[in-house]
């Protein structure tokens, strides 16, 4: 059996509001903010804690939201949203009965310009 849909994240990259750089945060909820419409929520933030190598900029954002229960982003702030999980199973289509008929000359060629 398959990864549960909760194992799926989103990576959010933005513009940090305090440093001004790039950044990464994962998430697994994306939602609208009830700050308004050019805002986004993200909550139930995901850190890497098995990791064997230690990633500073990471240890920080775990240490600066790990007592924040929501963080509300402008939408000018975001730079992309990605999301991350198991990829799905190929449709697989079992006594698939459909036929597929071309017909000679169904499909013209479009007109030359002048």
């Amino acid at each position: 059996m398959g990864k549960k849909k909760s194992d799926g994240y989103f990576l959010i990259t933005y513009r940090d509001p305090l440093t001004e750089k790039v950044a990464e945060l994962k998430a697994r909820a994306v939602d609208d903010s009830s700050l308004g419409l050019s805002f986004v929520r993200l909550s139930d933030f995901v850190f890497d804690t098995e990791a064997l190598v230690v990633k500073p900029d990471e240890e920080a954002q775990k240490k600066r939201y790990e007592s924040v229960k929501s963080l509300h982003l402008s939408i000018y702030a975001v730079v992309s949203i990605a999301e991350v999980g198991e990829p799905a199973a190929a449709l697989r289509l079992q006594n698939d009965r459909s036929n597929l008929v071309v017909l000679p000359g169904a499909r013209k060629p479009p007109p030359k310009g002048k």
